[in-house]
């Protein structure tokens, strides 16, 4: 017997990260109180568990030198494959959702003047990046909750998104799968019907007798999908483990994705999960790698370069440019994240970064490094001793954050991979941050509001401008709670999806079919992609999807079903991807961004590296077009169709005030 919920709620956001939390906290400020955050663990989440040694936050300059909307927006959009009304609402929002955090008390620093001073980050021509330390995010998710708190907004966790149900391109509601213990505990009279909850039992054959599967089935009216990026995809991610993303579950409920074959990939720790960026290069630590059993420790990066000079001004560039980039691979710092890949994935060595000594266990003459590395380290003035005592002078809390984790850089070798770090594509979605079906709307790492390049910290800011304006949409409808007719029963619809989703009847445990998932895109869909090995990646994903119900052994326990919803996700996201690259490449595009497509007819990075590496890099001319993806099934057979439109310009209007004023006036009923 399985058990289902049912609950009405208006307004419904999915996720308890920095993106879900402003949201809601927005909507709510509007006037619309009848609004719930749902959560798979309030304490999960890419925004709660990830930072960097200087974690960034994008904005508007706010002290010194010129800066605009307009030459925001432009510089958002010159990343290539970027909307223009998507980057006007995110560079004008910006100052706004930045002084919003300032004031619930994110300490983003200030002179004695109250100017908030900025820095250059990557991809950036000014000044507007900043930060509150390493756990920037993570500080905006814990003050953005304690404002939800604080307004008594419903937060309810423990409920893994499975499902979207839509009518007419509309949204009807969702279905969760129920991961902790039920509780009777009432729920607030903010929501609407919610104190009433229904219970139905359903009779399923697919279910052994006594066993006990219970579901949510939530009607609403508006959904924003606040779930992070699919982390879940690939094997070697900076990813927290606690993260995995619902781009599946939605992909497949019809939403479109764009952007999909856009992503970054650079260095991480391994354990703990953290980019190794910024400070963390530019105090130059040894790169070593070593065998798996322990043995032939070396400075594999001495085998490239021509001296250790030139190696260490490279490595000190990584920290700037940390994402890799295939314009930066000819003589250039992303060398290194293909050094570090073909040590580890072909070479099958560890690799690790060791504080404790200089290269070649010798001293540092400051004077032979590049010009920029020099003049940095010597501004820093940390042009002395060991990797160890120069991080601690130039960024102790970047060494304390491995303390805490129980890793001391003074002792401990800090082993590192090239990982997927952030997808700059995903849920395509208009300038109200709205997706393809109506209600549904996606905020954060969810949506695909990135293009190729992004600025460093821009996604911090996408996140909180788009609760700015979904809930400004929401809000200025007018349309009358669940009063449009649906045509087929939701209930009964839940029903047959809780029936082909706990289908499973196999004998293979779910843990090994979600490895061999990821294993699989980290090794041929990652920074490294290969068109004859992604159309058998596809091949198989297709297969494995529609055998999964006789492969897949039957859950037996709560933390098996989780990963068992979370196995379909990544199926689907899977096949959709995939399906993006493919297409990428035979509409004749070339390596660009942080994905290196082999090419035979291109040039090797070096005539030491194997054809693998052989690419050619785009010539730019795609930057003015998106690709989306709608997935369709026939017959529970997945099919991608997918199609490319130029991107939206900069809306260029009218902007005389007393016009504007008045549209403001009318858009918010104001008299």
């Amino acid at each position: 017997m399985n058990n289902l919920r049912t609950m009405k709620i208006k307004n419904v956001v999915v996720g308890s990260g920095a993106a879900g939390y402003a949201t809601a906290v927005r909507l709510f400020q509007s006037g619309e109180i009848n609004t719930a955050i749902i959560t798979e663990n309030i304490n999960a989440g890419t925004s709660r568990n990830t930072g960097s040694d200087k974690q960034t936050y994008y904005k508007l300059s706010l002290a010194d030198g010129e800066d605009s909307v307009l030459n925001m927006a432009e510089d958002l959009m010159s990343g290539g494959a970027v909307d223009g009304d998507i980057a006007l609402s995110e560079a004008a929002l910006s100052t706004r959702g930045f002084y919003n955090l300032v004031e619930l008390g994110v300490t983003f620093p200030c002179t004695e003047y109250g100017e908030y001073i900025g820095y250059k980050t990557d991809h950036d021509r000014g000044k507007r990046a900043t930060s509150a330390g390493p756990y920037t995010s993570k500080m905006m998710t814990e003050k953005l909750e304690k404002k939800a708190k604080e307004l008594e907004i419903e937060i309810i966790g423990n409920l893994q998104l499975i499902h979207i149900f839509t009518d007419d391109e509309h949204v009807t509601g969702a279905l969760f799968y129920e991961r902790g213990e039920r509780k009777d505990e009432s729920i607030s009279t903010h929501l609407f019907d919610a104190s009433n909850e229904n219970s139905a039992k359903l009779n399923l054959s697919s279910v052994n007798e006594g066993e006990k599967i219970p579901f949510v089935l939530v009607q609403c009216e508006n959904l924003i999908l606040a779930t992070g990026g699919p982390a879940e995809l690939f094997h070697d991610r900076v990813y927290p483990a606690s993260q995995f993303g619902a781009t599946g579950v939605a992909l497949s409920c019809g939403i479109h994705g764009q952007n999909l074959t856009e992503w970054q990939f650079g260095m991480a720790s391994l354990s703990p999960r953290w980019n190794v960026s910024g400070t963390y290069m530019q105090t130059l630590p040894r790169f070593i790698s070593i065998n798996p059993d322990g043995s032939c420790e070396r400075e594999f990066l001495l085998d490239f370069f021509k001296n250790k000079y030139e190696m260490m001004s490279m490595i000190f560039l990584k920290g700037y440019q940390w994402p890799f980039d295939v314009r930066k691979v000819i003589n250039g710092s992303s060398i290194i994240d293909l050094l570090v890949y073909k040590e580890t994935v072909l070479n099958g060595r560890r690799v690790y970064l060791d504080f404790t000594r200089n290269s070649c266990d010798e001293d540092i003459d400051f004077e032979c490094l590049s010009d920029e590395a020099k003049l940095y380290l010597k501004n820093a003035d940390v042009c002395f001793g060991t990797p160890i005592e120069r991080l601690r002078k130039m960024n102790m809390p970047a060494v304390q954050f491995y303390m805490d984790k129980e890793v001391d850089l003074s002792r401990d070798y800090l082993e590192i991979a090239v990982c997927a770090q952030h997808n700059n594509g995903g849920l395509s979605v208009n300038s109200k941050w709205e997706t393809s079906v109506h209600g549904i709307f996606a905020a954060g790492e969810a949506a695909g509001t990135h293009g190729i390049f992004r600025p460093g910290g821009s996604a911090l800011n996408s996140g909180q401008a788009a609760a700015i304006r979904i809930a400004e949409t929401i809000s200025q409808r007018k349309e009358e709670l669940f009063e449009r007719k649906e045509k087929s029963n939701l209930l009964e619809r839940a029903k047959e999806v809780v029936k082909l989703v706990t289908y499973i009847h196999g004998t293979t445990p779910v843990y090994e079919l979600y490895r061999q998932v990821t294993k699989h895109m980290s090794l041929h869909a990652a920074m490294i992609r290969n068109s004859d090995k992604l159309r058998e990646e596809l091949k198989d994903m297709n297969k494995l999807w529609l055998s999964l119900p006789d492969l897949e052994k039957r859950p037996k326990n709560k933390e098996e079903w989780i990963l068992h919803f979370h196995l379909r996700d990544t199926l689907i996201a899977a096949i959709v991807y995939i399906s993006a690259m493919l297409d990428y490449v035979e509409k004749g595009h070339k390596s660009r961004g942080s994905a290196l497509y082999t090419d035979s007819y291109g040039v090797l990075p070096d005539v030491s590296f194997p054809e693998i590496f052989r690419f050619t890099e785009d010539d730019g001319g795609g930057q003015d077009i998106i690709q989306e993806c709608a997935l369709k099934f026939t017959e529970a057979r997945p099919h991608t169709e997918i199609q490319w439109r130029p991107v939206r310009p900069i809306p260029c209007e009218n902007y005389f005030f007393e016009k504007q004023w008045a549209g403001y006036r009318a858009r918010f009923g104001i008299k």
